[in-house]
């Protein structure tokens, strides 16, 4: 799969309501930094439930 962004193989992909789309390493770091900065990241916080483990070396 190719990233949505560029020609680049893409890294991980996303799907909802049956479309698939991918993001190469960059543009899914970028996406995430947005993510960040805006109140999408609470909102998806809500609806996800996000648990932090600690590992053990």
């Amino acid at each position: 799969m190719q990233c949505h962004y560029c020609e680049r193989e893409a890294a991980y992909a996303a799907e909802r309501g049956g479309v698939r789309v991918g993001l190469c390493e960059s543009h899914f770091r970028d996406r995430v930094e947005e993510l960040a900065e805006s109140e999408g990241l609470e909102a998806i916080r809500e609806q996800v439930d996000v648990t932090q483990t600690d590992r053990e070396s």
